[in-house]
């Protein structure tokens, strides 16, 4: 039997098992944070998405895209779903995939579920099944998957979201199996898209969601693949560059992939995090003119592409650990205001950047993934130091958001992304018989 067909049959045998409440119910939260990421990427992003509408003009259609006010054909507001879910940087994802899970995935399932009046109990149940065969697929391939250019939202994501949508609209074996084939094909993804005054990280998120769409239809219209996509010199090769892969098995420790993955607290790449968090608690200890410098020590993943202190525009400001960190240090948080264009021209912020400098940790990059570290000093001008520690960062499965702070972030995207109904939603979604298309008429 080969490797792909090995790979499926145990997704559908986890597909047909009882989903645990207690995993359901971070799958509602998943999809809350989605609609409220989304929403609040909508108005972060809006004039370039009004020139984009006034060069393409898209075809009017049924379907909503989140935040837009407009109805599109399917295509296209599964493309922006995906553009405005990850404009932020804020989604959900894991440190030990290095791959963001929920976008991809729900800006294709909300449209689909919307064409056929589906609940939101299926949209659930079909995402984490999709969290399950991304997840798996990236935490088999990943560092070297990383190492090599590639960013796993894109070549992973299409997977587990093909996967999903074929298994929300009962697709059958073969159906699906022909979908995942052609995802396999259509699997692309850049990491240089983090890289200094580069705009185009979510532009990732928004043709893996179209891409996966695109894979659901060819295998629906019966285009066939190959039969083994993933061995040979099939995706696993192309992936690593290595002749052999030996995929992990889905639960990985036990817990479904959803169970896995954060929710950020701070508006930036999530490799900045610990030192944004240690960052923080120092800034109540020292003032910010008094400091010489800051050493931050972290993992080496977290460094390559992060330990930049020119910052160009908020792209770059969110991949940057200086800027991040020095932002928490002074400002006491990293929300959505701390990477605006006014924030970026703060002379406080940029002055404190240029004294930062991130290293790799020896221990620290060992001890990766199973912690997410990062150990920052502050040594003021008369030479006093000040250090503090973050293993695992709030928003991390070990660290979790409580409701109340959960619910104070959905308020706050909701309020960025002029949602009046953005607490009539969280109720609905709270329903699991509520049809997709009475939230999506809200949003």
């Amino acid at each position: 039997m080969n490797q792909s067909i090995e790979f499926l049959n145990e997704m559908d045998t986890l597909q047909k098992k009882e989903i645990p409440e207690a995993v359901l119910t971070r799958a509602r939260q998943s999809l809350l944070d989605y609609v409220a990421v989304c929403s609040a990427g909508a108005v972060f992003q809006e004039e370039k998405i009004t020139r984009y509408m006034a060069f393409a003009m898209p075809e009017d259609g049924i379907f909503r895209a989140i935040g837009m006010g407009k109805k599109l054909a399917l295509k296209e507001a599964v493309f922006l779903n995906g553009l405005n879910g990850h404009a932020l940087d804020f989604d959900d994802g894991t440190n030990s995939g290095i791959i963001h899970l929920g976008s991809p995935i729900f800006s294709l399932l909300l449209p689909l579920a919307e064409r056929y009046d589906l609940s939101v109990d299926d949209v659930l149940r079909a995402a984490v099944i999709g969290y399950e065969i991304s997840y798996t697929m990236a935490v088999s391939i990943q560092p070297g998957h990383k190492a090599m250019g590639y960013h796993a939202t894109g070549t992973c994501g299409v997977l587990g979201a093909a996967m999903a949508a074929g298994y929300m609209l009962n697709f059958t074996e073969e159906e699906r199996f022909q979908a995942f084939g052609a995802a396999c094909v259509s699997a692309s993804g850049m990491l240089k898209v983090l890289d200094d005054e580069s705009e185009l990280k979510p532009y990732n998120v928004a043709k893996t969601a179209l891409l996966a769409l695109t894979s659901i239809q060819l295998a629906k219209a019966g285009f066939k693949g190959h039969h083994d996509p993933l061995g040979g010199r099939g995706f696993l090769k192309m992936m690593t560059g290595r002749d052999r892969v030996d995929l992990k098995p889905a639960l990985l420790n036990g817990t479904y992939a959803i169970m896995k993955t954060y929710t950020k607290p701070y508006a930036s790449c999530r490799y900045t995090h610990p030192s944004v968090e240690a960052a923080v608690r120092l800034g109540k200890q020292v003032k910010a003119e008094d400091v010489k410098n800051i050493e931050i020590k972290t993992y080496s993943l977290a460094v390559e592409g992060h330990d930049h202190t020119d910052i160009p525009g908020c792209y770059s400001a969110k991949m940057s650990i200086p800027y991040a960190a020095a932002a928490g240090f002074i400002c006491g948080k990293a929300g959505l205001q701390e990477f605006s264009e006014e924030k970026l021209r703060d002379e406080r912020i940029l002055t404190l950047t240029k004294k930062i400098h991130v290293e790799a940790d020896e221990e620290l990059s060992a001890r990766f993934p199973e912690i997410q570290g990062a150990v920052v000093t502050v040594t003021r001008l008369d030479g006093t130091v000040f250090t503090e520690r973050v293993d695992f960062p709030k928003g991390e499965p070990e660290n979790p958001l409580d409701e109340k702070e959960f619910q104070e972030r959905y308020d706050a995207l909701m309020e960025y992304g002029h949602q009046s109904y953005g607490q009539e939603a969280y109720r609905l979604i709270h329903k699991s018989d509520t049809k997709i298309r009475k939230v999506m008429e809200m949003i």
